[in-house]
């Protein structure tokens, strides 16, 4: 049986939401642009009333995402894990995504090329650290893995040693040694990188000792790396 639609009014604590009446009575709320084609005296059917209820679910669900992005860039697995926790239904969600995807609002490759650039210029890390960052966002190896090829770790590593430099100047080789392979380690890079880059920046901030001493690290001596 259709009921006629008697008002049409604007939600007062949310401007882009209205509230539907039939017959005298509220019925339900609707987004704006769901009510868009509404108008007072219009009669609705209970097909039509289900047509507009599922319209608004889709519609809230991509608002609740566009306003999870407002923050920052996320990966499609981070915005599936958002709306499972606000209890949104797996079909909903799909939908959700799809249509994040053709307005290019989510690009997970694109993701990961910006994340390691970010990391590249303003926190330098090995590809260890990163490939566990991207992994933590959940993106795919594949793409981990193309977002990675370009990574030069020894230029990056030197740059993350530039900007910790001014904790251990001034310290004895030994001590220097520990403590920026310790750093630099923590941040995902190789051994064998930083051993590099820890005896190149010795030798440009000890112009009395222009290498390392031959000794380096002793075999009784815990790598950065062990377990």
């Amino acid at each position: 049986m259709a009921a006629k639609i008697t008002a049409i009014t604007v939600q007062k604590r949310n401007p882009q939401r209205v509230n539907v009446y039939l017959d005298g009575e509220f019925a339900f709320g609707l987004a704006k642009v769901v009510a868009a084609w509404l108008q007072v005296g219009q009669e609705l059917d209970e097909k039509a009333i289900a047509r507009l209820r599922e319209a608004d679910a889709h519609e809230q669900a991509f608002q609740r995402a566009l306003h999870y992005l407002n923050y920052r860039p996320r990966t499609e697995a981070e915005l599936r894990r958002y709306l499972q926790k606000r209890g949104l239904d797996e079909a909903l969600i799909e939908s959700t995504l799809d249509r994040l995807r053709e307005l290019k609002l989510i690009d997970d490759a694109a993701f990961a090329q910006r994340w390691v650039e970010s990391r590249n210029t303003f926190r330098p890390r090995g590809r260890r650290a990163l490939r566990a960052e991207l992994r933590q966002k959940g993106l795919d190896e594949d793409l981990i893995g193309q977002a990675l090829a370009q990574v030069d770790e020894e230029a990056l590593a030197y740059q993350a040693a530039q900007k910790a430099l001014r904790r251990y100047r001034g310290l004895a080789w030994p001590e220097f040694r520990r403590k920026l392979s310790a750093y630099l380690a923590r941040r995902g890079f190789p051994y064998a990188v930083v051993q590099e880059v820890v005896t190149r920046v010795w030798a440009e901030v000890s112009p009395l000792s222009p290498s390392a001493p031959a000794e380096d690290i002793p075999d009784n001596e815990e790598s950065p790396w062990t377990e």
